[in-house]
């Protein structure tokens, strides 16, 4: 047997109350480090084996987000949860022997037509019975599939303890900012996605949720950025030979998005957080 978590439960994550307040206090307004909108914003956690452990929204209500971003909350949650590994995760010979952790951001470019990840987003599609409370929970009380009837959950739950992805694994790939994996002395143990804003933003409030928490102790794993940051946002899409793309922006022509660098680029967003904004983010533990 390895030493670290395998398959966690909710109980190894903080709690709704810490969630929400760790995403109350990453907000910051458009003028500030963040960038983006100075929107409102939903944040989901999940278990190491993709259990959703709890929802929350930054505004009075759930109405004052974008009602679309709760669910790509989870989404982001999940894929980066998904697609990280920690200590003692990878065998020996491996290039990442401590770990690799990935940011939904930075999937952006191997998703691309013709990127060695085309069409990894629509693999693991969202349960959204699950996502949505239109039928209820597996093993629920009273209920067998002789007497299943489907009812949607009541809209007023949305963000709160009774969220009604709360317990449930919904799946979903998100290939764009705002989703981190978390870890604990190494270890990986769930994923917090972001999602209300620009994806640039998305990313950089994560990223701060993150840090408030305190499951920032990557203990030496690796990413694909710089070794305090290794799974920060890169901005290294430029422009094709042909002049499209690179900005951010939808291109004109053929060219696509650009080219990365490093394979693991981003486009800029709105209001994009300056280069200083993004290295400036608290360095991983």
């Amino acid at each position: 047997m390895v030493a670290g978590p395998a398959f966690a439960d909710c109980s190894a994550l903080p709690s709704f109350s810490q969630l929400r307040s760790a995403l109350v206090g990453a907000l910051t307004p458009a003028s500030g480090a963040n960038g983006g909108l100075g929107f409102n914003m939903w944040a989901t956690l999940v278990a190491n084996d993709g259990t959703v452990c709890a929802v929350a929204f930054s505004g009075s209500q759930g109405t004052s987000e974008w009602l679309g971003s709760r669910v790509i909350s989870a989404q982001k949650a999940n894929t980066a949860n998904d697609f990280s590994l920690g200590h003692n995760a990878t065998p020996a010979g491996s290039l990442f022997p401590t770990g690799l952790a990935l940011s939904t951001a930075n999937l952006f470019t191997a998703v691309q037509p013709g990127g060695s990840l085309y069409g990894l987003q629509h693999s693991n599609p969202v349960d959204t019975a699950a996502a949505y409370g239109n039928r209820p929970p597996a093993g629920t009380p009273g209920v067998s599939q002789a007497s299943f009837t489907s009812g949607p959950a009541a809209g007023a739950s949305f963000g709160t303890p009774s969220d009604p992805m709360v317990g449930q694994r919904i799946g979903g790939v998100n290939v764009f900012g705002g989703g981190l994996a978390l870890y604990a002395n190494g270890f990986k143990v769930g994923g917090v996605g972001v999602s209300g804003d620009t994806s640039c933003t998305d990313h950089m409030v994560a990223w701060r949720v993150r840090n408030a928490l305190g499951l920032d102790q990557f203990q030496g794993v690796k990413g694909v950025a710089d070794a305090t940051h290794p799974d920060n946002i890169i901005f290294d899409i430029t422009t094709n030979p042909d002049g499209t793309g690179g900005t951010g922006q939808s291109p004109a022509g053929s060219g696509g998005v650009g080219k990365s660098a490093s394979g693991f680029g981003h486009p800029k967003c709105l209001n994009n957080p300056t280069d200083a904004a993004v290295a400036g983010l608290p360095p991983v533990k």
